[in-house]
C-alpha cells in the first residue's frame, strides 16, 4: 500500500488565498471545501490510506523554547474560523484527522511517516507539503515529500539536490540558515552554501569544532531543537486505521453547509466504486 499524509493547515491556507486571488472574495467555508475536494481527488486517483494533520491551534511547545516562534497572531479571522470546520468536515468525509495542540501538524506528519514506514505492508509514504522541515523525514525512495502545487516529488536525492545535505541533517541546516516561516533567524553569517559545506565536512552541529560557532553554539543548538520534528506521537496502532472506507452518513449535510453539493455526489460515486471493488474481490 501507499500511505498519503497531508498537511491540512498548509492546504487550508493555500485554498484560502487561491480563492481570494482568483475570485476576489472570501467564502466563509470556501477553503474547507477546497481542501476536501483536493483529498477527494487523491482518492479518485487511487489513494486508499490517507491521514490529514492540522494545527488545531498554531502555538505549540516550541513557543516556550523560543519567544519569537510563530504564533497565530496575524491570521485573518475569516481564515482562522475555518480551522475547526475543516477538521469536522474531513472526519465526516471518513478521513483520519490529527488535530494537534501541544505538537504541530508537522510533528504529526513526521510521527505518522515514522510509524507507517515501519510497517512491511507499506510500499511508500508520501508526505504532501512543500514545508522544508519535512525534508528531514525523507528516506531514500520509501518516504518522499510531495509539493503538489509545483508537481515536485522529492526523494533523498532530491533533498540533497535542493539543500546540499542529507535528509538527516536538515535540522542542522535550518538551525544555521534559519526558517522565517517558523520565526527563528538562524546564525548570522551562515547562508545555505556555508551551512551545507560545514555540515558535509563535520556532520551535525554537535560535532562542529568548538571555535567555529563560538558564543553562538548554544543558540544554534536551540534552533536545531526547534527544527527537529517529533516522531513519537502515538497517532495510530495499525496503518489500516488510515484506510478510507467511505464517508459518514452526515456528510451530505456537511457538503450542503459548505455550499458544495457536488462534493457529496463525488464522494457517493467514490463510495460506489469502492463497494464494487470490494464486492469483486470478495
Amino acid at each position: 500500500m501507499i500511505v498519503h499524509l497531508v498537511d491540512g493547515t498548509y492546504e487550508l491556507f493555500r485554498h484560502f488565498y487561491g480563492i481570494r486571488r482568483f475570485k476576489k472574495t472570501d467564502p466563509p467555508l470556501g477553503a474547507v471545501a477546497g481542501v476536501l475536494n483536493s483529498v477527494a481527488k487523491m482518492i479518485d486517483e487511487g489513494a486508499t490510506h490517507i491521514g490529514v494533520a492540522t494545527d488545531h491551534i498554531i502555538e505549540s511547545f516550541r513557543n516556550k523554547l523560543w519567544a519569537q516562534y510563530k504564533t497565530g497572531a496575524g491570521i485573518e479571522r475569516v481564515l482562522r474560523a475555518q480551522f475547526e470546520p475543516l477538521e469536522e468536515a474531513l472526519r465526516a468525509m471518513g478521513v483520519v484527522v490529527w488535530a494537534m495542540v501541544e505538537l504541530e501538524a508537522d510533528d504529526a506528519l513526521a510521527s505518522a511517516a515514522h510509524l507507517a514506514a515501519q510497517d512491511a505492508r507499506v510500499e511508500k509514504v508520501c508526505i504532501w507539503t512543500p514545508d522544508k522541515d519535512l525534508a528531514q523525514c525523507v528516506v531514500a525512495d520509501r518516504v518522499v515529500q510531495i509539493d503538489g502545487r509545483r508537481g515536485v516529488i522529492r526523494n533523498a536525492d532530491g533533498v540533497r539536490a535542493k539543500f546540499g545535505v542529507e535528509p538527516e541533517f536538515i535540522a542542522d541546516y535550518l538551525a544555521l540558515v534559519g526558517d522565517a516561516a517558523d520565526g527563528y533567524p538562524g546564525i548570522a553569517g551562515y547562508g545555505p552554501k556555508t551551512a551545507a559545506s560545514l555540515i558535509n565536512r563535520y556532520g551535525p552541529i554537535e560535532e562542529f569544532p568548538l571555535d567555529l560557532l563560538k558564543d553562538k553554539r548554544e543558540l544554534a543548538l536551540l534552533f536545531k531543537d526547534l527544527a527537529i520534528l517529533r516522531t513519537d506521537a502515538p497517532l495510530f496502532a495499525d496503518v489500516e486505521e488510515l484506510h478510507w472506507r467511505g464517508a459518514k452518513p452526515e456528510f451530505r449535510a456537511v457538503a450542503q453547509k459548505l455550499g458544495d453539493e457536488r462534493l457529496a455526489t463525488r464522494i457517493a460515486k467514490l463510495e460506489k466504486q469502492l463497494w464494487e471493488q470490494n464486492t469483486a474481490e470478495a
